[in-house]
């Protein structure tokens, strides 16, 4: 007697607890999408940002007649020509500016040796004191 008991609480337990399961878990027989599963497309988060020249990015070209932006990338004090680890700029612009600035001293737009006054206190686009890439001095 005492075994029918058990075999019976065990049978009501089994299927009490497989009534229950079932309205928590849903069942397995619904069809799963493969896609779900697929890995997801993102870029790179780890990518650096291309570094652009101030020029490039603004998409300026120099031009010997505009004489205060070339006047940003001379030395207020002996005139000379920052360089490229200074202004920050790519190499085509570099030389672009130099050869620009060449052209308006000798038109006698800018002066050789000194900036001009009047745009002394002009907002500057680098840091002469501090370079993007630092000399061997």
């Amino acid at each position: 007697m005492a075994l029918l008991k058990s075999f019976i609480l065990r049978n009501v337990f089994l299927t009490t607890h497989r009534a229950i399961v079932s309205t928590i878990r849903p069942s397995s027989t619904a069809p799963v999408a493969e896609d779900d599963d697929a890995p997801v497309e993102i870029e790179n988060p780890f990518k650096k940002e291309k570094v652009q020249c101030i020029l490039c990015k603004l998409n300026i070209v120099p031009d010997y007649k505009n004489y205060r932006l070339l006047s940003q990338f001379q030395s207020p004090y002996t005139g000379r020509i920052y360089g490229r680890h200074i202004t920050g700029l790519c190499k085509t612009k570099q030389t672009l500016v130099e050869a620009e600035i060449r052209k308006a001293q000798n038109c006698g737009y800018m002066p050789y040796y000194y900036k001009d006054k009047t745009f002394l206190k002009d907002p500057k686009l680098f840091d002469p004191e501090n370079p993007i890439r630092s000399h061997r001095f």
